[in-house]
């Protein structure tokens, strides 16, 4: 039996207090011409609440005693999780026979990777990033120590990927090689594999919180794609920011083929890789 849902209108004032919020949240910048995605996605939940209009449910979000909990219900609603396993292959190849034969080989001595996916969503991102090391190192895997950590800052999201257990869709880019190999086909969805699961590890973390980011430490490549395209250019510089300050002096920053960082930041530089939009950093940064 389906619900009908009817849309809440939402005032500009209440659009502006509402996206705000957000961006105080978790830095993600939602423009008065989006304010319909808010409406859309949002007057369901406020029908669940039994909330007639949107003044009531910003109260609820920002007094109430579950504030915290329906902000990360209202987060897993406005945002979409679209991602999937070996996202943008070219960029990925890239990294297998480029950027990772170079780290291992300057980490020779210490035999210690470590490779933080930001934003991870569902998982997807850090779990091909451990197959392709999987594939790389083979037998030589057990005298490395690998760090593959995946972070977001929706809930939802990471219990999906603890679970590690997704739909076809998910798989829709992965090689059939690939999909032998590390998943098991359980009715309609697929199971991975415990050797790739228990190479990543898992965590709820805010892009806006520079101080968690430097509780993990330095990493030898970052992933954060398709992420910086919700931020605004403060947000984006914030970020980068703190990937300057996180990333090994030898490192690589990967980012999403749509995003350019050269007009923010003289932290990093581009590197003429062909479908790599992969980044070193410049040595130009004041940051501590």
């Amino acid at each position: 039996m389906s619900i009908t849902v009817t849309k809440i209108p939402m005032s500009s004032e209440q659009f502006t207090r509402l996206a705000q919020i957000i961006y105080d949240r978790s830095g993600i910048h939602f423009p008065e011409p989006k304010k319909y995605i808010l409406e859309s996605r949002l007057s369901h939940r406020l029908q669940e609440l039994e909330i007639t209009d949107f003044d009531q449910y910003i109260a609820y979000l920002t007094m109430g005693p579950y504030q915290m909990d329906e902000f990360q219900e209202m987060f897993n609603r406005i945002t979409i999780n679209e991602t999937s396993f070996f996202r943008n292959e070219a960029q990925l190849n890239v990294f297998e026979h480029q950027i990772l034969p170079e780290i291992l080989e300057a980490r020779a001595s210490t035999k210690r990777l470590r490779i933080w996916s930001a934003a991870c969503s569902t998982g997807e991102e850090p779990f091909t990033i451990a197959m392709l090391i999987h594939r790389t190192l083979g037998i030589r895997l057990n005298d490395w120590h690998i760090e593959i950590l995946g972070t977001d800052i929706s809930e939802k999201a990471l219990n999906v990927a603890n679970s590690g257990t997704y739909t076809s869709y998910a798989l829709r880019s992965t090689p059939q090689l690939m999909k032998s190999k590390y998943f098991t086909e359980s009715g309609r969805e697929f199971q991975l594999s415990e050797t790739i699961r228990s190479m990543v590890n898992f965590e709820r973390h805010n892009l806006k919180d520079r101080l968690a980011a430097k509780r993990h430490g330095v990493w030898d490549v970052i992933f954060c794609r398709n992420v910086l395209i919700y931020f605004d250019d403060e947000m984006k510089k914030g970020v980068v920011s703190m990937f300057n300050n996180q990333l090994a002096d030898d490192g690589t920053l990967f980012i999403g083929h749509s995003e350019r960082i050269k007009d923010l930041t003289d932290d990093f530089e581009q590197l003429p890789i062909p479908q790599g939009f992969c980044y070193k950093k410049s040595g130009k940064s004041s940051n501590a």
